[in-house]
């Protein structure tokens, strides 16, 4: 992936704001961070990163909100950029455009918390849930927002439908919701899978809920619900969408039998 673009307000990537400092000098890990890729969400970007502070804030939880502007081409980064002017916890990264896939799994690779999660930035799923896995995080390693009543179009919740049913047959069970992007890891848990997925993947989190099933973590799934996008357009449509669903397929395929390979 890219080398790592200067943060905003002067500081750099992997230094989070408002953090309080060990006396040997090591940013203190927070309780939680939240990982939020992000690529061309002007007309909501500003609403969503404030609705999500406001809704940590309340639940009086150390945390760090990591957003990534992959390559945003429609004025997202500024916007950004006045954000973390004026939220202490907000950390910014602005790189070279890289896709969805990898750009999850830097965020994922760059989160301190004890706790990670992650989130889409198209506000289709808010944060007035995020509660309900909050709540329930000690007794789990990985805890999923299954997306009800989902408002996408047919043909993506066919994908989702494969997708599902190729975790089961790979790695022997899955969740109902393989590619919910609204996940709770414990980063314990988390750290070891990523270093078994290529970096270039495209949906990371395909792979990641069949490695859960794989090492046995302890998963629940809360329903949460999806109340489509209100504003821009999916990047994916037509035949870029199967295609991407094809390569989805061949890389989960790969890390699978790589996976029986080394056992």
């Amino acid at each position: 992936m890219e080398p790592s673009l200067p943060a905003m307000g002067g500081r750099k990537i992997g230094e989070a704001p408002g953090l309080v400092k060990s006396t040997a000098g090591a940013p203190r890990t927070p309780d939680l961070s939240v990982v939020m890729p992000v690529y061309n969400e002007a007309g909501v970007i500003a609403r969503v990163v404030r609705a999500w502070t406001a809704a940590l804030d309340r639940l009086d939880v150390d945390y760090e909100l990591r957003l990534y502007d992959d390559g945003s081409r429609d004025g997202t980064g500024a916007i950004l950029e006045r954000l973390a002017q004026d939220l202490p916890r907000l950390v910014v990264t602005r790189q070279p455009n890289s896709g969805h896939g990898p750009t999850i799994l830097r965020g994922y690779g760059e989160a301190r918390g004890t706790w990670v999660f992650q989130v889409d930035s198209d506000d289709e799923m808010g944060p007035e849930h995020f509660a309900r896995l909050w709540e329930n995080r000690e007794h789990h390693d990985l805890l999923l927002g299954r997306r009800e009543a989902r408002h996408s179009p047919l043909v993506r919740r066919v994908i989702t439908g494969a997708s599902r049913l190729t975790v089961w047959a790979l790695f022997g069970r899955a969740v109902g919701d393989v590619n919910a992007p609204y996940r709770l890891f414990r980063r314990s848990c988390l750290a070891p899978m990523l270093r078994r997925i290529p970096r270039d993947t495209f949906a990371p989190n395909v792979i990641l809920s069949g490695l859960a099933a794989r090492d046995g973590l302890r998963v629940l799934e809360v329903g949460v619900p999806h109340r489509g996008r209100s504003t821009g357009r999916v990047s994916l449509v037509r035949w870029r969408l199967w295609r991407a669903a094809a390569r989805s397929f061949r890389q989960t395929v790969a890390v699978a039998l790589h996976e029986r390979l080394e056992r």
